[in-house]
């Protein structure tokens, strides 16, 4: 075991190498942009000097040394690699491959990345934890609502939990009894007992994608980043008021009855957006988060800090915000804020308790950060600069919450991913105020007009920049802006709708369910078909159910696309209904449009197919 003294040693001789390295990729025929969404660090402590990143676009993996600045190797993995976790040897690293619904398994070998398996769970795997002794993976799977135990050397799945909608991020105990889960789509964290293998509480507090989680050094709390939509119409004054979009820090226990503490992460005129990764430092003194929307790091100092057990300020709390003087003591201030630019997204701490490893997705690079001196000091390139493309920057634009008024939200703050989100949002895009709207999923986006609910909107190029100009009420944009955000969704890909797998089960009844469910949807009986047609599964007609609200600027509604249907977790243009069950037997039953009135049975076959789209 190396001293603090020689550790630090190491760490100030890696800065001294220079600010900016550029590292070549070892990658064979990968190009174009890597984007990096995660990454892991090989304690220097324990023999190792090196980090793995996730590169998401590039659906790779990439093996840098942290002394040279070099990739050493760069792996393909599945498609839309996520997460990436660390085995205890630390000679094994674990990533997830969201869309096509796999675990990868590398050995870590001179310089080298070696595949040691790949395991086909499906249900769109995404953020994962492993267990102290290093036996087993839990696996949270978005798309199906669990999270999976697996063998780490087998990749056996070993059980499946059920924990509540849309898990993404988990953390263990440090005893591995017990899990805590961030459920963005049920808006909140569950609690799960692993010795049961049971979610045994759901503690819900609009908790909107919510980001990576850590585990304090003692064990008694997992913290974690997170949006809120406080379900005000987006204008000025609420914006300012911090009433609409806005982030938070909390904390939670492992306990059966465990409630979330927060604090307010926006200081007044200058919010933070997209808050994602975490990490602290080994003593738990600092802790930093990434602020993807804004792109930066937010340092914490831990002594003290203002935690409510329920509710929160609207903004920072004042005692943080370090004064405006010029002579104050820099030291001395108890939050602070480090500008990287780009889109950091997954960050680790170095032993050296102030040195941050960024994953840095829109700038292609790993940034190593010192917290102390309060800037990038190094930056790693994964891969030669690709040229932007117009799809790039509006995918730049897209992530960008300084395109919102006082930076308080992005694009993606409310179509996560370019999907859909857990609330309904009033924006002025309907020409009325307190008329709630759920989140329309972007995928494919020219392909779906017209556009907005009401459907009023039949230029594709203007849908943009008035969505720019009235939800996000920052700078004006340009065409230019617009056509880039246009031709980065018009290129959005809906995720595949991945089942489950397990070899267990025979699926023969659940196929042969949805088979007749397909026919009840084509049929006259079922009318789904009258409006719901073509690729997309839409018209591109306006219809009045007599479902709309006296509030509403327009009448009728625009067919919405079909396309990951089962996904969402409000349904309906209000959201007045949590699950497509719902919606069959409610206003929106078959036989009160198009078709007749259905069996319980026919219901369920109904579904069964609603879920393979």
């Amino acid at each position: 075991m190396r001293t603090r003294l020689e550790i630090c040693s190491w760490v100030f001789a890696l800065l001294l190498v220079g600010c900016f390295v550029t590292g070549r990729s070892a990658g064979q025929g990968i190009e174009g942009d890597r984007s990096p969404v995660d990454l892991v660090v090989g304690p220097k402590s324990q023999g190792a000097s090196w980090i793995v990143t996730v590169n998401q676009t590039s659906d790779s993996v990439s093996l840098v040394d942290i002394v040279s600045g070099k990739v050493l190797d760069e792996q393909r993995v599945g498609e839309y690699p996520t997460g990436i976790v660390l085995h205890p040897s630390l000679e094994r690293v674990y990533v997830t491959g969201s869309y096509s619904g796999t675990i990868h398994a590398f050995g870590v070998s001179k310089g080298k990345l070696v595949s040691e398996g790949v395991w086909k769970l499906g249900g769109q795997p995404t953020g994962l934890a492993i267990t102290g002794d290093g036996e087993r993976l839990m696996v949270a799977l978005t798309d199906s609502d669990e999270v999976v135990e697996v063998g780490s050397f087998s990749g056996e799945v070993l059980r499946r939990i059920p924990v509540g909608r849309w898990p993404r991020s988990l953390a263990l105990s440090k005893d591995g009894r017990r899990m805590v889960v961030g459920t963005s789509g049920d808006r909140g964290i569950s609690v799960v007992d692993l010795d049961a293998g049971k979610m045994v509480h759901l503690d819900r507090f609009v908790g909107l994608n919510i980001g990576h989680m850590q585990l304090s050094s003692d064990g008694e709390h997992v913290y974690f980043p997170w949006m809120v939509y406080r379900r005000n119409a987006i204008n000025e004054g609420n914006i300012r008021l911090g009433w609409v979009m806005a982030s938070r820090l909390g904390r939670i226990g492992f306990g059966d009855d465990a409630r979330r503490e927060a604090i307010s992460l926006d200081p007044p005129r200058q919010a933070v957006a997209d808050p994602h990764g975490i990490c602290l430092t080994s003593d738990d003194s600092c802790l930093v988060i990434s602020a993807s929307g804004t792109h930066e790091l937010l340092v914490f100092k831990m002594a003290g800090l203002p935690f409510q057990d329920r509710g929160s300020t609207d903004h920072l709390p004042s005692e943080l915000i370090p004064s405006p003087r010029s002579d104050r003591d820099v030291s001395e201030d108890r939050f602070y804020r480090i500008d990287v630019g780009g889109r950091p997204m997954g960050i680790r701490m170095s032993e050296d308790n102030r040195t941050v490893f960024v994953a840095n997705y829109l700038d292609n690079s790993v940034q190593i950060v010192d917290i102390q001196q309060r800037k990038t000091v190094r930056r790693i390139e994964l891969g030669s600069a690709p040229e932007v493309t117009e799809v790039r920057r509006g995918e730049a634009i897209f992530y960008d919450a300084q395109r919102s008024l006082d930076q308080w939200y992005s694009c993606h703050s409310c179509h996560y991913l370019g999907g859909s989100n857990s609330v309904s949002i009033d924006t002025m895009n309907d020409g009325s105020a307190y008329t709630f709207k759920t989140v329309l999923p972007l995928y494919e986006l020219d392909q779906s007009g017209p556009w907005t609910w009401h459907g009023w909107q039949g230029d594709y190029l203007e849908a943009m920049k008035h969505s720019l100009r009235t939800t996000m009420l920052g700078p004006i944009p340009s065409d230019d802006d617009a056509r880039a955000v246009g031709a980065f969704l018009a290129g959005l890909k809906a995720p595949p709708r991945i089942a489950s797998v397990d070899s267990t089960v025979d699926r023969t009844p659940r196929e042969e369910s949805a088979r007749r469910g397909k026919e009840i949807f084509n049929s006259s009986k079922g009318g789904c078909a009258d409006c719901h047609i073509g690729t997309g599964m839409q018209d591109a007609k306006i219809h009045d159910l007599g479902l709309g609200a006296s509030g509403d600027e327009y009448a009728g509604f625009n067919t919405p696309s079909m396309r990951r249907v089962s996904s969402k977790v409000l349904y309906l243009h209000d959201g007045r209904y949590d699950t497509l069950e719902e919606v069959l037997r409610g206003d929106h039953a078959p036989h009160r449009v198009h078709g007749e009135e259905l069996s319980d049975e026919e219901i369920g076959d109904l579904v069964a197919y609603l879920r393979t789209l």
